[in-house]
């Protein structure tokens, strides 16, 4: 993608409006936590208590809106620490270069390097960036220093109290996670009706699994409705694929495939029903037709061999989702399970227990080739730097410049430069509404201060709208906290207008210079997904040739594997397609025909998953030399396609050559995924495997190619774009 292209994008995504269900009675209780936190300092201190107090409790009550699947309150208390600690800190440094730089420096590091942990870590750690970077104004004692930081924690602890006491949808972020995983069956049980090989997107499992990590304390209390229904998805979802399939399932036509799609719409429609209770907590009705749909008839069933059995057990599991849809059980409690906790839930742990994952995760993030240690080096850079050019600016306020470099960056190119044009097209509308305010109503710390508020609830309701939205209103509140500190508008909006513009620029130049592309990432994580690939296919042909619990437990190991194998390669295809970067190993259409190739791979490894046998069934000893095979050469195959040299299947093509009398061993659907499996992987060969000139032009090639397409675009005369 060409530069020009690519900011064509940048500015695109970053003014999108996101359809998204707003959330407004969260959003009118974390103002409210703000609102009891101004008033009271406004009349018992003084504007500037009142504005440290209002720092506390709205970036706390921002850092609640953030996608996480610990309780908020922890979060709020979370937040409201560490702005508490970065404030303390920074007045102890302020007022000497020599001590504030070097400490603006680590402590970015640190925020930066708290994306090893996830994305919220991130956020509300730059949060306290921002903290610290204002405090640098305010007079330096520690008297002072401690009084403000006490105030800034008590926003986050009156944020958390309203959350303890307030609760709104309990358990609804986990709820929906659920509700969604199961909704995302069933729209797949919708297309296969059509598509008999229609692609899956396993993140809604990959989310619901997360949010069904819990602490031991988060067990107790759990709505038993969310304990079992996300590994009823698990099973549907390869039995809906192995009976639309016409490989291994259903016939391509005729009362056959009838059947299939009569069952796949009663299957979609039981789904819908379970993720509609789930999410409602209340008990939703089925349609009498899908019900009838799911009976069947030993006499007259027209499905026959594989596709009946998967027939059979489709209505099997549909029966326990008929159960979650027409119960309910929205108020049940999940009582304290007997025995080590892990044997019972996925476990979360605790605050306290959290230190050791996270010296794990920012230990392996600590090398040159990161993102996320590239990303922290930049803000360390860019925080330090804009604060020593806004130092020398004619200017006040000019701790904004680095406090916008710092909350619009991101690890990746693509979020850094859509959130700088965002934040400076949010803050040119809001400071220009709260000005036309401010100049209207005239000097008034009580007016100005409920007009923060009311700005803050607009902001968290438009939170996820978009982030030049909300990033609107957020300017507009700041405008009348410092109209509530006495700033006169006229000193203050222009400057930060020009400020912002500098910030933003200042970060995404910071990107360009020390970069963290995707791009070059490509061929790795391919081979990763490739590698993870090849065990679960293994795996799961393991099961076949010995079915023991410990080769199923060995199937669901390697299952999870490669989903975040998956997830990892999908993430970085969709940054390095945003990236103006030229090709490096790999060409987009490379790329795209290899993902294709092992999408199909692990279809075939499904559809045999859906037929694994129970412990008492007939052994297939063929399936354990293939399962050799298969995994010594993706395992090889990976280095290869890392490496870029081309890969070879020798291994499995001698194994497949002398897997014969499989199916009249009654082992068809085994035998029919490991021919899919073996042509999946000859089109990932097809697709990766390049001669030596075709390796010395394929970049020009590329680029030539996305030149013209770009040209074409620009013309009219190319097709419409599809947004990425």
């Amino acid at each position: 993608m060409t530069w020009l292209r690519a900011l064509r994008e940048v500015v695109r995504s970053g003014l999108t409006i996101e359809e998204t269900r707003l959330e407004p009675l969260l959003a009118l209780r974390t103002a409210v936590g703000v609102a009891i936190v101004i008033g009271p300092a406004l009349w018992l201190a003084s504007p500037a208590y009142a504005a440290s107090a209002a720092l506390g409790a709205y970036s706390a009550g921002a850092a609640t809106f953030q996608r996480t699947w610990r309780p908020r309150k922890v979060i709020a208390l979370g937040a409201g620490v560490g702005l508490a600690l970065s404030t303390f800190l920074g007045y102890l440094a302020a007022g000497r270069l020599a001590t504030f730089l070097p400490l603006l420096a680590v402590w970015a590091f640190a925020a930066g390097m708290a994306w090893a942990v996830g994305s919220t870590a991130g956020i509300v750690a730059a949060t306290t960036v921002g903290s610290m970077l204002v405090t640098v104004t305010l007079p330096t004692s520690i008297g002072r220093a401690l009084e403000h930081a006490a105030i800034i924690a008590l926003g986050g602890v009156a944020q958390a109290l309203l959350i303890l006491a307030f609760p709104i949808r309990r358990w609804g972020a986990h709820r929906d996670a659920l509700a969604d995983a199961l909704a995302a069956v069933a729209d797949h049980a919708r297309r296969l009706r059509h598509d008999p090989t229609a692609p899956f997107d396993p993140e809604p499992l990959m989310t619901a699994r997360d949010a069904a990590a819990v602490t031991p304390s988060q067990a107790r209390t759990r709505p038993s409705v969310l304990h079992g229904p996300r590994g009823l998805a698990e099973r549907i979802r390869p039995v809906v694929a192995a009976l639309a399939d016409p490989d291994v399932g259903a016939p391509a036509e005729g009362p056959g495939r009838d059947r299939a799609r009569e069952l796949l719409d009663a299957a979609a429609d039981v789904l819908d029903a379970a993720a509609r209770s789930i999410r409602r907590g209340t008990p939703t009705e089925v349609s009498p037709g899908s019900t009838d749909a799911l009976r069947v008839d030993e006499e007259h069933e027209v499905l026959e061999g594989p596709a009946r059995q998967a027939a059979e057990r489709l209505v099997e599991l549909l029966g326990e989702a008929l159960e979650i849809a027409r119960s309910g059980r929205g108020s049940g409690r999940t009582p304290t399970p007997p025995g080590p906790a892990d044997a019972q839930f996925l476990v979360r742990p605790t605050m306290f227990r959290l230190v050791p994952v996270v010296v794990r995760a920012v230990r392996r993030e600590l090398r040159r080739d990161s993102p996320v240690f590239r990303h922290a080096v930049r803000l360390a850079a860019v925080a330090t730097l804009g604060y020593l050019i806004a130092a020398r600016l004619p200017v006040g306020h000019g701790y904004w410049v680095p406090i916008t470099s710092v909350m619009v960056m991101r690890p990746d190119f693509h979020r850094t430069y859509a959130r700088a044009v965002a934040r400076l097209a949010g803050t040119l509308a809001g400071v220009a509404l709260a000005t036309g305010m401010v100049r209207a109503l005239g000097p008034d710390a009580h007016v100005f201060g409920l007009l923060a508020v009311v700005s803050a609830g607009l902001s968290f309701t438009l939170n996820r709208t978009g982030y030049a939205y909300s990033q609107c209103f957020t300017a507009a509140y700041v405008v009348f906290l410092l109209g509530m500190g006495g700033q006169g508008w006229e000193q203050t909006v222009p400057e930060r207008v020009v400020l912002t513009l500098l910030g933003g620029a200042l970060a995404m130049l910071a990107y360009v210079v020390f970069p963290a592309w995707e791009t070059p990432r490509l061929p790795g994580r391919l081979a990763d997904w490739l590698a993870a690939d090849g065990r679960y296919a293994a795996a799961v042909l393991r099961s076949y040739a010995e079915p023991t619990r410990e080769h199923h437990a060995d199937m669901r190991r390697a299952l999870l594997a490669s989903r975040e194998a998956r997830a990892a390669w999908q993430e970085t295809y969709d940054r390095a397609r945003q990236e103006p970067v030229r090709p490096r190993g790999l060409t987009s259409r490379e790329a795209e025909e290899a993902q294709e190739a092992l999408k199909g791979f692990d279809r075939a490894a499904m559809l045999m998953e859906s037929h694994v046998p129970r412990d008492d069934s007939r052994l297939v000893p063929e399936a354990e030399r293939f399962a050799e095979a298969l995994e010594a050469d993706t395992a090889q195959a990976a280095v290869d396609v890392r490496e870029h040299r081309n890969p070879h299947w020798a291994r499995v093509e001698e194994a497949l050559r002398g897997w014969e009398g499989a199916a009249g061993d009654g082992s068809p659907v085994v035998r029919r995924g490991a021919e899919l499996q073996k042509q999946a992987l000859e089109d990932l060969a097809t697709a990766v495997s390049r001669t030596p000139l075709e390796r010395d032009v394929g970049s020009a090639r590329e680029e030539q190619r996305v030149r013209a397409a770009a040209a074409a675009e620009g013309d009219g005369s190319g097709p419409a774009h599809r947004g990425g």
